[in-house]
């Protein structure tokens, strides 16, 4: 095996099959097929299932998938630490986030970090369990992970910085506000109510169906995987949505109001990564996230006074 069957291995999963992969790799797409079936013999297992067209991962592929990322990394790692006493000048850094953490505070991170180190090209995949981040961090599939859960994250073999404590707001639609003037409401207040909700395993989903347990008489309209689907819902008129801070200011520049629901509960966000072997762009990274982090965790999207 050599590190170039594994590069032409990961071209084809980052590009979906063997002619887009070819096409990316400025090679003849009989050239790439050969290449792939020489590494599948090197490993005595078939790496991917050829359906009609398509090229379908098989079990033995899944598990290659961040092993090889790794080792091309490494050698990345390697290229970069011989020019680490000029800066770094170059690189690819893979990152993985869930949706909120994704909005803040990956957003501030990323500016700070490519104003510094404008050569490095990220590359951010999407997670929406904490799990999916933990798994991707641990397999080498990406170096840095962001997730948000409702208590702080703990996991053994895993370097974890906690950055800030997002409260849940409720973001209002604009066509049925009939909520008191202030900045805040009860959680019974949602009463008589219809709200745009997560799918169910989330914070934001657990409030909701915590206040109906409690009696509260409110109505999901519509429930959503997608949450790029959420603030042009209620924009639409829809419903309200119960979402972490970190979307307060989009929602805001949106025209829309937004309220901290009461009792206050909080997204914890963290940033998590291996605990050695990181590429010279992770460190960096998570230099820039220790500043965001500092001097302590906070509190995003809302000033202090308005949570207590």
């Amino acid at each position: 095996m050599d590190t170039r069957k594994l590069k032409y291995f990961l071209a084809v999963v980052d590009h979906d099959g063997f002619n887009r992969a070819a096409e990316h790799l400025l090679i003849a797409q009989p050239s790439l097929s050969q290449t792939i079936a020489s590494l599948e013999k090197d490993l005595g297992v078939p790496l991917f299932h050829r359906i009609g067209r398509r090229a379908v991962l098989s079990e033995a592929g899944k598990e290659l998938v961040g092993p090889a990322r790794l080792v091309m990394r490494d050698l990345d790692a390697a290229a970069s630490a011989v020019q680490a006493l000029r800066g770094i000048r170059s690189g690819r850094l893979d990152i993985i986030s869930m949706p909120s953490p994704g909005i803040e505070p990956l957003t501030s991170m990323i500016a700070g970090f490519t104003r510094l180190h404008p050569s490095v090209r990220l590359n951010v995949s999407a997670a929406f369990t904490p799990e999916e981040v933990i798994n991707s961090v641990r397999s080498g599939s990406t170096e840095i992970g962001l997730a948000g859960s409702p208590t702080p994250i703990r996991v053994p073999g895993v370097q974890v910085l906690e950055l800030e404590h997002q409260p849940l707001i409720l973001i209002v639609n604009p066509q049925a506000d009939t909520f008191n003037p202030g900045e805040s409401i009860q959680r019974e207040d949602l009463g008589g109510h219809r709200l745009i909700a997560s799918q169910r395993g989330s914070l934001m989903r657990w409030l909701v169906d915590d206040a109906l347990a409690h009696g509260v008489d409110t109505e999901i309209v519509v429930e959503v995987a997608h949450r790029t689907s959420i603030l042009p819902l209620v924009l639409a008129g829809v419903g309200h949505a119960v979402m972490p801070s970190s979307w307060a200011p989009l929602a805001q520049k949106s025209g829309l109001r937004t309220l901290l629901i009461e009792p206050v509960s909080h997204l914890d966000v963290a940033i998590l990564s291996r605990k050695e072997d990181l590429t010279p762009a992770a460190r960096a990274f998570l230099a820039v996230a220790e500043l965001h982090a500092s001097p302590g965790p906070k509190t995003a999207g809302l000033p202090s006074p308005s949570i207590g």
